[in-house]
């Protein structure tokens, strides 16, 4: 810790904060100010990833894909606070790495639209192109859904988690899990009516 603070002392001053980091890197697009910004939330980013994958390889691997990820999404997007932003945009590459790693149970879910469509007219299971367009039309749906709904969905449906597992992973209060739930549903069901048309 002591040459640290002797650099501070030498320096006459604290190093930027993350947001004059973020600020550089948008202006000049230098990846040296991202990878000391990166740095410092490198363990959040990595405990996150090995919270949701469960495998320290895939972790380090997940980890140098995000920034990657953010190296372009920050040039393109306004982003205000950047710790929050980092923890949500880490959860969504670790959801979306785990749904492919299950495909199974995504086109399980993608051949089911009465999951989400009660009186949905029945499809043609046969009709793999009507297969893939549903399955294009729900994979667009749940891209439309608020972040917080679109990830209670996907651990319900997709991983099959429970209300309890989710809120424990979410941090979010039961009753709202529930509601993120049964408001995103209902939300796919309009999408899929408005944007599916069965063969």
């Amino acid at each position: 810790m002591l040459p640290f603070f002797l650099k501070l002392f030498t320096n006459g001053k604290a190093p930027p904060g993350d947001e004059e980091l973020l600020r550089l890197y948008r202006q000049t697009g230098e990846l040296e100010h991202l990878g000391e910004l990166f740095q410092r939330h490198t363990e959040m980013v990595y405990l996150v990833c090995l919270k949701y994958l469960k495998h320290e390889e895939e972790s380090k691997d997940a980890t140098m894909q995000l920034f990657e990820h953010i190296a372009e999404a920050l040039l393109k997007h306004e982003v205000s606070n950047f710790k929050s932003w980092l923890h949500s945009t880490t959860r969504n590459l670790c959801l979306m790495q785990l749904r492919s790693n299950k495909k199974t149970q995504r086109i399980r879910l993608t051949d089911s639209p009465p999951l989400f469509m009660e009186n949905a007219p029945p499809m043609h299971l046969t009709d793999a192109e009507q297969v893939e367009k549903t399955e294009q039309v729900l994979r667009q749906a749940l891209q439309e859904l608020p972040p917080e709904q679109r990830q209670c969905i996907e651990l319900f449906y997709l991983q099959h988690k429970s209300y309890k597992e989710i809120s424990a992973l979410t941090g979010c209060d039961l009753n709202k899990v529930k509601s993120y739930i049964q408001n995103g549903k209902r939300n796919l069901k309009q999408y899929m009516e408005k944007n599916h048309a069965p063969g």
